[in-house]
């Protein structure tokens, strides 16, 4: 054989090699592009969604901030003062009161003193809520949950009290000059899944 029939073989055997792989790449290159342009075609579509939460309030307030400023005072005298009570939150509460009176002498007037708390204004009383010595006043309960003697209040209402004391005509001479300071706390809690 000759040189240029083996040439041409060769030649010709490369060439058929170079068609079959370019087959090849056109083939992939096709169904790649077919792929591709079938993934184009089709319709989509998303969207979000989220949510907020916020909290409650639980706002109790308290006015007058001082109940009583008597200055001096003998046996027999009294006084009175309407508290409000307000609840400036955004969920309903219940609160109770307790009270701590400290003599700043021996003398013991804590015990001396007597204090009514009623529902309602002074002069518009609609029930009763404490009547004793102002050692001790309170009703309700600071305790989580319900408790007798709680009072509730709605978001954004008031509830007003009747505070009155007296200093009894019985009074001895053993409490002259004496002195005593109380201080009463309002403890509210939520209602709502309690």
């Amino acid at each position: 054989m000759d040189n240029y029939a083996l040439d041409g073989k060769i030649v010709a055997r490369a060439a058929k090699g170079r068609r079959a792989m370019l087959a090849i790449v056109l083939g992939s290159s096709l169904a790649m592009l077919g792929a591709g342009a079938m993934s184009l075609a089709v319709f989509t579509d998303s969207d979000t969604n989220g949510a907020t939460w916020t909290t409650g309030t639980i706002i109790l307030g308290v006015t007058p901030t001082t109940v009583f400023t008597p200055g001096v005072v003998m046996p027999g005298d009294f006084g009175e003062q309407t508290v409000t009570v307000a609840n400036t939150g955004t969920g309903a509460l219940r609160y109770a009161m307790s009270s701590l009176a400290t003599n700043t002498d021996t003398k013991g007037l804590r015990s001396q003193l007597t204090l009514t708390i009623d529902a309602g204004p002074c002069g518009s009383s609609a029930g009763l809520l404490y009547s004793g010595t102002l050692q001790g006043a309170a009703f309700g309960s600071s305790a989580q949950g319900a408790q007798a003697g709680d009072r509730p209040v709605a978001a954004g209402a008031n509830e007003q009290l009747c505070f009155a004391w007296n200093l009894p005509l019985t009074t001895g001479d053993a409490f002259q000059g004496a002195s005593t300071t109380a201080t009463f706390t309002f403890d509210a809690e939520q209602t709502k899944n309690n």
